[in-house]
């Protein structure tokens, strides 16, 4: 594996499966009683995060924990950057301090391979701006194959909005190297630009319909919602959260379609979740749901991504 990991793209499928194996093995150690390895001890791991988080930051916090490294959490609001030291300088007051991975989350796109071309620590993207979360795909793909198992010709839908979404980007990179079939549906004005191109490059399919695409022939293996990122929009998007919610929204009523059609489908979301506008909370909480099971396996993920990072080989 590379020493870095900014992009879904820098994973051929081997690293990936390697990940996703190693991830199974991580699983079970959340089912011990006494949760830790000995496998990063002397290993130190900074997450340095820009923006709010639960789930990630806690879940790389509580990854390296488990392992035995020191991990330590900075945000920008208790760091220099505060007072207005530059990024650069930031990330590189912590490289001379010789830790060896930096996990960062920051709101510009870009940022992450920025930082890895100034330190020397393994530089892990938790989600730069609108451009990639690679680990969240991870988790997404490894909770998927948990469920259905292999991807290969599985239908999976990615619905939102895609323009703001650095989830969306990770995933259909992440599924298409993993052998699924992707559609992605979103209003007009939440499709990102240049995506006809990119679709027909990457060979997934984009549409404006999402009841057309429940509705076809190609019935979906599984539906993943994307969060209405409303902190990002600065214009109207769409009209209402109602009219979005009628036309994008899993409804009780899309559910239940759906089930029909695949009894089997599993309802994803990666969070935080707007409930009542892209997902209802009879979807979010059916049977079908495993969005609780990213939440676990995300953390089994993490823990593999950081021993691939920083253990490799070195460790049986």
């Amino acid at each position: 594996m590379t020493k870095h990991l900014i992009s879904a793209a820098d994973l051929e499928r081997e690293e990936i499966e390697a990940i996703l194996a190693t991830a199974a093995s991580m699983h079970d150690v959340q089912r011990r009683e006494v949760k830790k390895l000995p496998t990063l001890r002397g290993r130190t791991i900074i997450n340095f995060f820009f923006e709010d988080s639960t789930r990630t930051r806690s879940s790389f916090e509580i990854a390296g924990k488990w392992m035995s490294a020191d991990t330590i959490n900075l945000s920008a609001k208790g760091s220099s950057t505060s007072k207005g030291e530059s990024l650069r300088d930031s990330v590189q007051t912590i490289n001379a301090m010789a830790v060896d991975a930096l996990v960062v989350r920051h709101n510009q796109s870009g940022a992450c391979h920025q930082i890895a071309g100034w330190v020397d620590a393994s530089v892990i993207n938790a989600g730069d701006g609108t451009h990639e979360h690679p680990t969240q795909a991870l988790l997404d793909a490894y909770t998927l194959r948990s469920r259905i198992g292999d991807l290969d010709g599985k239908h999976v839908v990615l619905v939102g909005d895609l323009t703001h979404s650095r989830v969306f980007r990770s995933n259909v990179i992440t599924l298409k190297t993993l052998g699924a079939r992707v559609t992605v549906v979103a209003p007009p004005t939440l499709m990102p630009a240049g995506i006809e191109s990119w679709s027909a490059e990457e060979e997934f399919g984009v549409s404006w319909d999402l009841d057309d695409v429940l509705a076809g022939d190609d019935v979906p293996d599984a539906v993943m919602m994307l969060r209405v990122q409303r902190e990002r929009m600065s214009g109207g998007f769409f009209p209402t959260a109602r009219e979005y919610t009628v036309g994008y929204g899993l409804t009780r009523t899309r559910l239940a379609d759906l089930l029909r059609r695949n009894p089997e489908a599993l309802v994803m979301h990666p969070g935080p979740m707007n409930r009542g506008l892209e997902i209802s909370a009879d979807a979010a909480e059916s049977d079908a749901s495993i969005i609780l099971d990213q939440v676990s396996g995300g953390l089994a993920v993490r823990m593999a991504v950081l021993y691939h990072l920083l253990a490799g080989e070195e460790v049986a």
